[in-house]
């Protein structure tokens, strides 16, 4: 049998598995990032938006800053649990004078986090952190509906996640 078709050797099982764990703890802090911007951008929005048409979305909006803090808590604590030290810097906010600009940079931004999340419960089923993909999952529910909610305030289709990435 030639070396380049021998099973791997238990130090190489450990060194691949310690890479896919920093590489995992890189993604969650991204996505805490992520979840710390939709924080500030929900409470933003949902104070500065105008508008009798919007003013039911802006108590959305409220609900979805709560929501995003369980999750920036939840993912917080996967970091911690595999080693990790959390982010504390929120990726950019945009902001608009318009309502609508606003709730499309908020469908932009659930669209991107429903995928990264959906490469995360690989990532970790990969891994065989099974418990860590349930949490991703839970979350995963709250983001889509967050999207619905924003679509269906846009008057748009929502975006299609069997096309995104997983």
């Amino acid at each position: 049998m030639s070396s380049k078709h021998a099973l791997p050797t238990k130090g190489d099982h450990q060194g691949a598995n310690k890479a896919a764990r920093e590489a995992l703890i890189v993604a969650l802090n991204e996505d805490l990032a992520r979840e710390y911007q939709a924080i500030i951008g929900y409470i933003v929005y949902s104070q500065v938006i105008k508008g009798a048409s919007f003013m039911s979305i802006a108590a959305q909006l409220e609900q979805h800053a709560a929501e995003e803090l369980r999750h920036a808590i939840t993912i917080c604590r996967q970091i911690d649990y595999l080693g990790g030290s959390p982010v504390t810097v929120p990726m950019p906010v945009k902001t608009s004078e318009k309502a609508v600009d606003m709730l499309q940079f908020d469908l932009a931004n659930e669209t991107a986090t429903i995928a990264a999340y959906r490469e995360r419960v690989h990532q970790c089923e990969a891994l065989g952190e099974i418990a860590m993909a349930e949490h991703i999952r839970e979350i995963l529910k709250d983001e889509q509906d967050h999207q619905i909610d924003l679509a269906t305030a846009l008057g748009v289709e929502v975006p299609n996640n069997s096309t995104l990435n997983g």
